[in-house]
C-alpha cells in the first residue's frame, strides 16, 4: 500500500505551500505566517517558530514513510515544504553573497554553500537539473526581497503597497505560475514607474532590474552573471537630442563627426534576463519613441549609421515624473508607445502622502539616510537631525522634493546645524538691486536670471523644472546663461 500524508499533515503543508508562493510583502503572507507559526501577529520570533514547526513535521513524515514514494500531490506538498525550509536555511548565506557581489561588481563570486542546498533537494527526489533551477529561483527571490526591503524604507501603507507591487512586477501575482511558465519570459513585460521627482523611482527600478533570474552553473560553482551587470540605468534627460540615439542604440564608426569607433548603446549592453531603466521617458522626442516602439515590438534595433540589426535581450523599465495623461493629450507621448510600456504601472508615493499616513515614518527615514550618509548607525545624530527638522520645518512641511529633499536637508543639518539654507535676499533688497536690469532685459534674459535665482535657492535643476514647468534640459540651459560671469 502506497503511504500518504495524513489529513493534518496535508493541511499543514498546504498552508506552507501557499506561504512559499505568496508575496512576502502582502497581507495574505502575513496571515499565513501567523497561522503556521501559531502566533497572534508579527511577533519577533514568528519565523523561528514557523520553521521549527515545519522542520518537526518534515522529520515526522520522513520517519513514518521511510523514504517511500508518495502520491504526486503529496510529493509536491512535501517538496514545497522542503523548498521553504531550504530557502530560509540559506537566507543569511544569500544575503552575504549579495553583499560580496555588490563589492565585486561584474566579477562573479563563488557560491560555497550551493551543495548544502542542492544535496537535500536531490535527496528529496529532484533531478540535479531541477535542483539547480530551484537554486537559481531561490537566488532570485532572495535578491528581490533584499533590494525591495532595504532600498525602500518605510512602514506606511503606501510603502507597503509599493513593495508588494514591485514583488509582483518581478514574479507576477502568482509566483507558482511564474516559476512554471514565465521565469524566462518577463522580458516581454515592460514596467512604467510614475512619481514625483525625488520619490525613489530609481530605487524602485533597481529593485526590479537587479532581481531577474540568473542560472546556476555547477561547472563554475557560481551563478551565470553578476546581478550588478544585469541592470543598466540611463537618464534620458542628460542627453542632447543629437546624442540620445547613440546612447540607446549605439553607433558605427564614422556615423557622425566624432564617431571614431563602434560604440555599443545600452540596449546592446543589457544581458538576458536583465533590464534597462529609461529614466525621464517623457523627455524623448517622437522619432526616438518610434524607434523604441520598434524595439519593444520586434526586440531588434539598428545602431546609428549601421546596417546589421542587433537583438535586445532584456526588459524595459521606464520612469517619469511627468503626468503621462497630459503628455499624451499634448501629443508628446505617443499612444502606441505608451501602450507598449504600460503592462505594469507602478506609482511611487510622495513623502507628504507617506507622512500623512504614518508620521513616524520621518524618524525611520532620517535614521536610515543618516546611517547611509555617515557610513554607520548613529541614533544620536539621527535624533539630533529629527529634532532640528521638527523645530525648523514643523510637522506640516510639504516636502516638495520628497526623499531627495529630505536627504539634502539631513546633510545641511550635519553641516550647518539648521534646516534652511542661508537666507535669500528679501523682496525689497532684490527690487533695489534691480536683478532684471530695470526693464532693459529681453524676455529670454529675464527667464535666464529667474531660473538662475531659483537654482541658487533650491540647488537642483529638477526642483527648478518643477516650479517653472520647463523640462530639465531647458532649465539647465537657462541657469547656465543666467549665472553671473566670473
Amino acid at each position: 500500500m502506497t503511504p500518504s500524508l495524513t489529513g493534518p499533515e496535508r493541511e499543514f503543508l498546504t498552508l506552507v505551500s501557499r506561504a512559499a508562493y505568496s508575496n512576502p510583502f502582502s497581507a495574505e503572507r502575513a496571515a499565513l505566517d501567523a497561522q503556521i507559526a501559531r502566533t497572534p501577529g508579527d511577533e519577533p520570533d514568528q519565523l523561528d517558530r514557523l520553521l521549527a514547526r515545519l522542520r518537526g513535521r518534515l522529520a515526522a513524515i520522513d520517519d513514518r514513510v521511510g523514504g517511500a514514494r508518495l502520491s504526486t500531490a503529496d510529493q509536491a506538498l512535501l517538496a514545497h515544504g522542503t523548498f521553504f525550509d531550504a530557502f530560509h536555511r540559506a537566507s543569511d548565506a544569500f544575503d552575504g553573497l549579495i553583499t560580496e557581489q555588490l563589492a565585486a561588481g561584474p566579477r562573479r563570486v563563488a557560491v560555497p554553500f550551493a551543495s548544502a542546498i542542492l544535496t537535500p533537494l536531490v535527496a528529496r527526489g529532484l533531478s540535479p537539473a531541477r535542483a539547480e533551477r530551484v537554486l537559481g529561483f531561490f537566488w532570485q527571490m532572495r535578491r528581490a526581497f533584499y533590494f525591495i526591503q532595504s532600498g525602500l524604507v518605510g512602514r506606511s501603507p503606501a510603502m507597503g503597497a509599493l513593495r508588494e507591487a514591485l514583488w509582483s512586477s518581478v514574479f507576477t501575482h502568482d509566483v507558482a505560475r511564474y516559476e512554471r511558465y514565465l521565469w524566462d519570459r518577463l522580458e516581454d513585460f515592460s514596467t512604467l514607474i510614475l512619481g514625483e521627482t525625488g520619490t525613489g523611482k530609481g530605487a524602485a527600478a533597481a529593485a526590479i532590474g537587479r532581481s531577474g533570474y540568473i542560472a546556476y552553473e555547477p561547472s563554475r560553482g557560481a551563478f551565470a552573471a553578476s546581478f550588478t551587470d544585469t541592470f543598466v540605468p540611463v537618464n534620458l534627460a542628460e542627453y542632447s537630442e543629437a546624442l540620445i540615439e547613440s546612447a540607446l542604440f549605439g553607433h558605427s564608426k564614422g556615423a557622425f563627426t566624432g564617431a571614431i569607433d563602434d560604440h555599443d548603446g545600452v540596449l546592446a549592453r543589457c544581458r538576458k534576463h536583465g533590464a534597462i531603466l529609461l529614466d525621464e521617458i517623457g523627455e524623448v522626442s517622437e522619432p526616438v519613441q518610434v524607434k523604441l516602439l520598434q524595439v519593444l515590438q520586434t526586440r531588434q534595433f539598428t545602431p546609428v549609421g549601421g546596417r546589421s540589426p542587433g537583438r535586445f535581450a532584456g526588459r524595459i523599465i521606464a520612469a517619469t515624473h511627468r503626468d503621462v495623461d497630459a503628455l499624451r493629450a499634448e501629443g508628446r507621448l505617443r499612444d502606441d508607445f505608451y501602450y507598449r510600456l504600460c503592462a505594469d504601472v507602478i506609482r511611487v508615493p510622495t513623502l507628504r502622502d507617506r507622512l500623512a499616513e504614518a508620521p513616524e515614518e520621518l524618524a525611520a527615514l532620517v535614521d536610515t539616510l543618516t546611517t547611509r550618509i555617515v557610513g554607520a548607525p548613529s541614533p544620536e545624530l539621527a535624533a539630533e537631525v529629527t529634532a532640528r527638522i521638527d523645530a525648523d520645518l514643523g510637522p506640516h512641511h510639504p516636502w516638495p522634493g520628497n526623499v531627495r529633499e529630505l536627504e539634502q536637508t539631513i546633510r545641511r543639518v550635519l553641516l550647518t546645524g539648521r534646516c534652511a539654507p542661508r537666507a535669500a535676499p528679501s523682496p525689497a533688497s532684490v527690487s533695489q538691486a534691480q536683478p532684471f536690469g530695470g526693464g532693459a532685459l529681453t524676455a529670454r534674459e529675464v527667464l535666464d536670471r529667474y531660473c538662475a535665482q531659483l537654482y541658487a535657492q533650491h540647488g537642483t535643476y529638477e526642483q527648478v523644472a518643477r516650479i517653472t514647468g520647463l523640462d530639465r534640459r531647458t532649465v539647465k540651459k537657462h541657469v547656465l546663461q543666467g549665472q553671473p560671469a566670473d
